[in-house]
């Protein structure tokens, strides 16, 4: 299912996305979702796991100084991880690397992705994708009439139109 969003939800969002704490009291950052929030159109998609994953990292671990501390690890990618002693596994989908630290604070940052389905070729410019939060994610479910299932999962993709 696919439907754009209209701005008052999106201003809704955006409220929300900025309280956004991970479970460890560290920052979140979604600079996907604030890019997003720079394009003409945004449209939202509820994916099954049936959908591909996305071309690359949805959420990194970045230290103040820019270092990047932790990254998401796919299936196709774990091999790159798999043995190393400079990594720590905190899931089967994240690495931190404990030899890089922070001079003061960390933030999970989750930036903009691509989406190669939309390009020009089909009237779509400056494309960004992201994942809202649970939290958001719940809100545009309740704001649209559908229902809460855990299998289901949001995902935005913005772009200009020329």
């Amino acid at each position: 299912m696919a439907f754009y969003l209209e701005r008052d939800v999106l201003q809704e969002l955006k409220a929300e996305e900025a309280t956004v704490k991970s479970t460890l009291d560290i920052g979140v950052r979604n600079e996907g979702f604030n890019q997003a929030l720079t394009k003409d159109k945004v449209i939202c998609i509820v994916k099954d796991p049936r959908f591909r994953p996305p071309p690359e990292p949805t959420v990194i671990l970045e230290g103040d100084n820019g270092l990047i501390m932790g990254i998401e690890v796919f299936p196709h990618t774990a091999k790159e991880y798999e043995g190393r002693d400079d990594v720590i596994w905190l899931s089967d989908g994240f690495v931190v690397f404990p030899r890089l630290t922070s001079t003061t604070k960390e933030a999970f940052v989750m930036p903009p992705v691509s989406f190669p389905e939309l390009n020009p070729d089909n009237g779509c410019y400056d494309v960004v994708s992201c994942s809202p939060s649970a939290t958001s994610d719940l809100i545009i479910k309740k704001h649209y009439g559908l229902k809460d299932d855990p299998k289901l999962a949001s995902i935005l993709v913005a772009y200009n139109e020329k």
